[in-house]
């Protein structure tokens, strides 16, 4: 495939946390630690994949049945990053996704890495899984925002330049992955084995998949 071919595919945005890194027991694990701080039930993998949602803080309501204090949610992200990075360095990626990433690249397509993870803990840990160079870009949270993803993506693609939103989709796991898409104006593939379940993804209305590989043939497809 020569340069122009690779000019007219789509430019893949994927996640990382439960899309590429196949992390999800880790954050349930980091998730009840940082739960049992403030005395509260530990959750199963399918509640909170019913329950979570973006700013983090609205998934503490949900469980609460209140909001956090300021200096809750501040206690409870500082024990979920400490309980999670012990962990993390345990996960591997999703099944298929470092040959997915690399034929991809060697195909002369483009695809770039945005995440909601502090990015002084995303970029090591992409590298120590030698994916790194698989990415014109990789951008993780900056600041100690609770925003979700739609800010964060305008940025990315105004860092990417020359890669219009009509020409990328967001390969995620969340719902908010789909809104970030919708926010730009590009489109987006969710993918199930992450932090929702189906029938939560289902809502947003763009298409769902059960592997990354089906995710990026139907991101190919997509108008």
């Amino acid at each position: 495939m020569g340069k122009h071919d690779g000019l007219r595919g789509k430019h893949l945005v994927w996640d990382w946390n439960g899309t590429l890194l196949d992390d999800t027991s880790a954050v349930i694990g980091a998730t009840n630690a940082a739960f049992a701080e403030l005395g509260l039930e530990p959750i199963t993998l399918e509640r909170y994949r019913e329950l979570y949602t973006v700013p983090v803080p609205k998934f503490y309501e949900r469980l609460m049945g209140r909001l956090p204090t300021d200096a809750e949610w501040t206690l409870m992200d500082g024990v979920f990053h400490r309980h999670y990075r012990s962990r993390a360095e345990n996960c591997g990626l999703t099944a298929g996704a470092a040959e997915l990433l690399a034929a991809r690249q060697a195909s002369g397509f483009t695809q770039s890495l945005l995440s909601l993870a502090p990015h002084r803990d995303l970029i090591p840990l992409v590298r120590q899984h030698g994916i790194a160079e698989r990415f014109l870009r990789m951008d993780g949270r900056v600041d100690t925002s609770t925003d979700g993803k739609s800010g964060h993506m305008v940025r990315h693609l105004a860092a990417l330049r020359g890669v219009p939103a009509d020409r990328v989709v967001v390969i995620g796991d969340a719902a908010d992955d789909a809104l970030a898409a919708a926010h730009v104006g590009a489109r987006a593939v969710l993918y199930t084995g992450g932090s929702h379940s189906r029938t939560s993804l289902e809502r947003m209305g763009v298409p769902v998949v059960d592997s990354l590989e089906e995710a990026v043939a139907v991101a190919e497809e997509l108008v």
